[in-house]
């Protein structure tokens, strides 16, 4: 902690800026401080700058490669009731008589996630409980509880906050949950943090890591419709600002893709079915990133290859006629697009046959690692299926 003679202190600065600090003096509590190797005083800190021949910019490893440094920076976890901590949807931990807790965080943040300009605030709170609630839903799991913190700017008004907790109500009401407490604070954009806890039976519980060679790859409802809503909204908005304020913006053609990117819905309709048929899948995961990317992780957690039939992909008709007003691909969109939020899932072929047809596409076959991850065109060609998706630090792919 910094002792009451830090030097540290803004308070003669103007909001937002700190003073230069070509000296700062640093003292931490306590002669008995616990951490004697982090005690430090008269200690000179010198700003990285883009320009510092050691500073890494993130953008250099990515997401991915972040949660891999994590991990390596906390090490191993010892509580051995801990059964999955980092690498997958959600941790995965015991509580007693054969139940676990599933805990997942997401964050949506301002001008990275979303815009305002398009994205009103009871969708907002809608969408921020669903895309967590995906992610306990990609463990096999049912979500209990939930927590936010928001970062609220100077332009966000009360009755935008009604709408925003008016529509987090609505979608706790749909998938069963309770929002419990959290924290709220002013940030300099709109930002929004959410804890689900969920649970299930401990044997219930589908990793990413599961997928056996001969597993059927299945995917549940349609792909590319979230990606094909934002180029929409996001040449909507382009016009809007060519136009001004007359511009009255005709969307009823993209309705439904409009809706997939706004407020994505969470597939627990699929799991609660699994779980009254006594299925698990081998492996699950759900489609945040793209198709392709999340492919990748089944297949490099699980130490497998995969064959994916492009012939078979799941996309809906609004997508593809998105797709053709951009002059764009729809096959790019469903593998590559993201934010989907379906389930990407792994099984053995007999137990496919426990499951109602209507609620999932087969669309490839797990094979051997040596085959490595590929796709099969409509014309018969075998490719490589490039790994790529959204990517969180710059641009828009990332490869997982």
């Amino acid at each position: 902690m910094l002792g009451p003679d830090s030097k540290t202190s803004t308070s003669n600065c103007p909001i937002g800026t700190t003073r230069p600090a070509s000296s700062v003096q640093v003292r931490l509590i306590g002669p008995n401080d616990p951490h004697p190797e982090l005690r430090t005083r008269n200690a000179s800190f010198h700003p990285m700058q883009p320009t510092d021949p050691t500073f890494t910019p993130v953008t250099s490893v990515g997401e991915f490669g972040l949660i891999d440094r994590m991990a390596a920076a906390l090490g191993d976890s010892a509580d051995p009731e801990l059964l999955k901590g980092i690498g997958d949807d959600a941790a995965v931990y015991r509580v007693g008589a054969g139940r676990v807790h599933v805990v997942t965080t997401d964050a949506l943040i301002e001008s990275v996630h979303f815009d305002r300009t398009f994205s009103p605030m009871r969708h907002l709170g809608a969408k921020s409980i669903g895309v967590n609630v995906s992610d306990i839903a990609a463990m096999n799991a049912l979500p209990r509880y939930a927590t936010i913190a928001l970062g609220l700017p100077h332009d966000v008004s009360v009755e935008m906050v009604d709408e925003f907790y008016a529509g987090m109500r609505t979608a706790c009401e749909a998938y069963g949950l309770s929002l419990i407490g959290g924290d709220t604070t002013a940030s300099q954009k709109l930002m929004i943090s959410v804890t689900v806890i969920g649970e299930a039976d401990e044997d219930r519980i589908a990793y990413r890591s599961g997928a056996q060679v001969g597993d059927v790859l299945c995917v549940t409802g349609d792909l590319g419709a979230a990606f094909a809503g934002l180029r929409v909204l996001l040449a909507e908005r382009a016009q809007l600002q060519r136009a001004g304020d007359e511009y009255r913006p005709d969307l009823k053609d993209y309705t439904y893709v409009i809706r997939r990117q706004l407020t994505p819905t969470a597939r627990l309709g699929v799991v609660r079915a699994w779980h009254s048929a006594g299925i698990r899948p081998n492996a699950l995961i759900d489609i945040s990133d793209g198709l392709a990317s999340e492919i990748q992780h089944i297949c490099r957690n699980s130490a497998v290859g995969a064959l994916l039939d492009a012939s078979t992909l799941p996309i809906h008709a609004e997508t593809r006629r998105a797709a053709t007003h951009f002059a764009q691909d729809a096959d790019t969109y469903a593998l590559y697009g993201g934010e989907d939020y379906e389930l990407l899932f792994t099984m053995p072929p007999d137990t496919l046959t426990k499951m109602d047809p209507a609620t999932y596409t087969a669309i490839g076959a797990i094979t051997e690692a040596s085959e490595g991850v590929s796709i099969q065109t409509p014309e018969g060609a075998v490719i490589p299926l490039e790994n790529r998706g959204y990517k969180h630090f710059g641009g828009s792919s990332e490869g997982g």
